[in-house]
């Protein structure tokens, strides 16, 4: 293969960046290259199949968080504000280790915002403001989604002996999406804080 020369203006010291590059892809999405992790090549493409699928919708809920986040109104503003940040914050640790999982078996994990929203099943909201009870509703729904597949997908990878991302899905992902529903479900109640 013939390196390219570089052009004239980037003088003999190579400071200069190579700019507007552009490369052959060396591994598609959706394929898993072999890596020494005693997995079957039919194992790991199901798990990375799987975890983008819900890496997708993980992006989604951060970001839904992140909007409501900003978009937070009424005499709980305060409260909520700080709560749906904190949620937006672990969520993208999950985003990262389900990332991480993906690549630890030779996947390519999904990454960009575009590709995220033709895989992901979470329902886009409006551009503009809901009130506050229609936004937690949706975050709730998003994750109820994430749960129901996290739950098939734990018990899947189990089966095909995968206990890497069983681990991940049970212990991380659906641990912190169950925490972070209660947490979203209780502003919901309608209970006064006194009564007359």
């Amino acid at each position: 293969m013939n390196t390219p020369k570089p052009p004239a203006e980037h003088g003999s010291d190579g400071s200069q960046p190579w700019l507007h590059q552009r490369g052959r892809i060396i591994q598609e999405f959706g394929t898993v290259k072999q890596f020494p992790v005693a997995l079957t090549m039919e194992t790991r493409l199901y798990s990375c199949q799987r975890l983008n699928k819900v890496l997708a919708d993980s992006r989604i809920l951060h970001d839904l968080y992140k909007k409501y986040h900003w978009l937070m109104r009424g005499a709980t503003f305060f409260q909520l504000h700080l709560l749906l940040d904190k949620h937006a914050g672990e969520q993208l640790k999950l985003i990262d280790s389900l990332a991480e999982r993906v690549q630890t078996l030779g996947g390519v994990a999904v990454g960009d915002p575009r590709h995220v929203a033709e895989i992901t099943t979470v329902g886009r909201p409006p551009d503009g403001v809901e009130e506050v009870p229609a936004m937690l509703s949706r975050l709730l729904e998003a994750h109820e989604l994430i749960l129901t597949d996290c739950h098939d997908a734990a018990a899947r990878t189990q089966e095909m002996g995968d206990d890497g991302s069983n681990d991940l899905l049970v212990s991380d992902v659906v641990r912190t999406n169950e925490l972070q529903a209660w947490f979203l479900a209780e502003h919901l109640v309608d209970t006064p804080l006194v009564r007359v």
